[in-house]
């Protein structure tokens, strides 16, 4: 993570998730040229909500080894309360 910025007021009820209960976020920002696919997730998701915001955590359930393999993915998702999986172009829905 970047930068530690405190979030708006007006902003905190769209985005509990990556609020800290200081107040605070550790932001990360994306260019289009860095990284393409992933500005394109967030400006569609910016688009179909109205929040330009995604979280970025580690992927593992409680006593588990954070994810390394798609393997690992797909039986981690299996197992959490996860709606969907995206690995690559593929989305897995439960």
């Amino acid at each position: 993570m970047l930068f530690v910025h405190n979030v708006r007021p007006d902003k905190a009820n769209a985005i509990p998730a990556v609020r800290h209960v200081d107040g605070t976020a550790r932001i990360q920002t994306v260019n289009r040229s860095q990284h393409p696919a992933y500005y394109d997730l967030l400006a569609a998701f910016k688009k179909l909500t109205g929040v330009p915001v995604l979280v970025n955590t580690s992927f593992n359930t409680l006593g588990k080894p954070i994810v390394c393999t798609p393997r690992d993915a797909v039986e981690c998702f299996w197992t959490s309360p996860f709606d969907a999986l995206v690995i690559g172009s593929f989305l897995v829905q439960k």
